[in-house]
């Protein structure tokens, strides 16, 4: 999985949007809060909420030492860089992803959580 898949994946997401706070790193927000980091362009990585303590993200440096680490400042609260195109499948990947939006929603005020689609 590249990171334009990734980004679209992301962005298929009620109330997703991309934003850029650092000059070309790509971040994916939902309300003002960002849940996925995709960094730059020829990025291979995802940074993702996988716990929420560092204990609980520790699991997927154990399963996949050469392929996860914790970020740089932010590690200590459960977010993870997980490699793309490593051991770790495209499917676990997505799966991170929509842990990490599902945990951001959660712990947004009710007034910035996205309003679900309605099918008709």
């Amino acid at each position: 999985m590249d990171q334009s898949e990734l980004l679209t994946q992301c962005l298929a997401k009620p109330g997703a949007w991309p934003d850029q706070p650092w000059e070309g790193d790509t971040v994916v927000k939902v309300g003002s809060k960002i849940f996925a980091f995709l960094g730059s362009a020829e990025g291979a990585q995802v940074g993702v909420k996988c716990g929420p303590t560092r204990e609980a993200a520790d699991e997927w440096l154990l399963r996949y030492p050469s392929d996860a680490s914790a970020m740089p400042y932010i590690g200590r609260f459960g977010w993870n860089s997980l490699l793309t195109g490593g051991a770790i499948s495209d499917e676990e990947i997505l799966e991170a992803v929509d842990a990490s939006y599902a945990a951001v929603v959660s712990k947004l005020p009710k007034r910035e959580r996205p309003v679900p689609k309605v099918e008709a």
